[in-house]
């Protein structure tokens, strides 16, 4: 069997085996693509609110007023979406979550959000684990995406021309042939002009599998490099621990804000145990989760113990702290969500158009058998 054989044959079985799952997922990805835009329209009475030239509420305001409503729930983080937006603070119990939704400037409540019954969170369990336990979905997902990443490098040394002949023919579809012609060139067209992109999304969707390969990503650009080391919190003597009170949260929200004035987008993560810190966090753009800066308190007085703003992290760890704004196209604002949506549709036509090549041959093949 030859090298171009060999080639087919590999390309062949891996997508049939790897297609329905390539399919699901480049679906997904696609409906998640502008989940935030679908929601600023299905969800506005609750999303949006009216800018007002005063500061936000403080957490443990929030905090308080999330406990009213629901007194059996802890509250872990608090999260400030923009000057024209609701702030949500995330609640728990043993058993499930709920999202509060309140007016930051007025702390008037506007809605419960249970991540069980949510359209697109349910959407984005089935993209990162196809609604299955996470430590077996997971691998199945990271699994079809590694075989995904080596049907692209298997079709393009297929769709490579032979000869200066073949290379209009390449890069064109023949409309006019007839519709499996036509299938065929659509396949192997659309998989090349996709291929750098498509393997962009899928080596960042990786990490949210595989932390090596995160650890891959901050080593490449650092050139070596402990993405551990680097991004360990800091810890407190528990000895000296005294119980955490609301003006510590408070101090630490405050202190975030003057260190990043410009920053439109802050999160404050409430202490649950002794020993746990107060951590917090801003980003320049509102729903953009790149370029982040953060910043730990002790949780006893709000003092600052340790600064990592975005400008002073490692070029490895700025990128890596990218990756979901890479991988949904978010990083470009409306332009790469764009571009993220088209790309993950035409994925999910790769293994239908695939399976038709397949099938018409298999077909073909038993006919002449015949």
């Amino acid at each position: 069997m030859g090298f171009t054989k060999q080639i087919r044959f590999i390309h062949k079985w891996l997508g049939l085996i790897s297609g329905l799952i390539v399919f699901i997922v480049s679906v997904t990805g696609c409906i998640f693509c502008f989940h935030d835009e679908i929601k600023d329209i299905t969800r506005k009475e609750w999303r949006i609110v009216e800018p007002q030239n005063k500061p936000f509420l403080l957490p443990s305001v929030l905090q308080e007023k999330a406990k009213l409503i629901a007194p059996k729930n802890k509250v872990s983080m608090v999260s400030y979406y923009g000057k024209n937006r609701s702030a949500i603070a995330y609640t728990f119990t043993d058993t499930e979550n709920e999202y509060l939704y309140f007016n930051p400037y007025t702390g008037k409540y506007l809605k419960t959000e249970n991540p069980k019954t949510d359209f697109f969170i349910i959407v984005e369990y089935i993209h990162l684990y196809l609604l299955l336990p996470d430590y077996i979905g997971k691998h199945i997902i990271g699994g079809a995406t590694i075989i995904f990443i080596l049907l692209v490098i298997s079709g393009l040394i297929q769709w490579w021309p032979k000869r200066k002949s073949d290379i209009k023919r390449s890069f064109t579809v023949k409309w006019s042939a007839k519709w499996r012609r036509v299938n065929y060139d659509w396949h192997n067209t659309s998989g090349f002009y996709i291929s750098i992109i498509a393997v962009i999304i899928a080596i960042t969707g990786l990490t949210f599998t595989y932390e090596w390969v995160g650890d891959g990503i901050y080593k490449t650009f650092n050139f070596g490099g402990d993405k551990a080391l680097e991004t360990k919190a800091p810890t407190i003597d528990t000895t000296k621990f005294k119980q955490n009170n609301l003006l510590a949260v408070d101090n630490a929200f405050v202190e975030t804000m003057r260190l990043q004035p410009k920053a439109e987008m802050f999160y404050v993560m409430f202490p649950q145990n002794k020993g746990d810190i107060i951590n917090t966090g801003a980003y320049p753009h509102t729903l953009r989760f790149d370029h982040q800066s953060n910043y730990y308190f002790h949780p006893s007085d709000g003092k600052l113990i340790q600064s990592d703003p975005y400008d002073k992290k490692s070029l490895g760890l700025q990128v890596v702290e990218m990756n979901y704004g890479i991988h949904t196209g978010q990083i470009l604002d409306l332009p790469g969500k764009i571009i993220a949506f088209t790309v993950s549709l035409i994925a999910a036509a790769l293994p239908v158009t695939g399976f038709i090549i397949w099938f018409g041959r298999r077909k073909k093949a038993k006919k002449t058998k015949i």
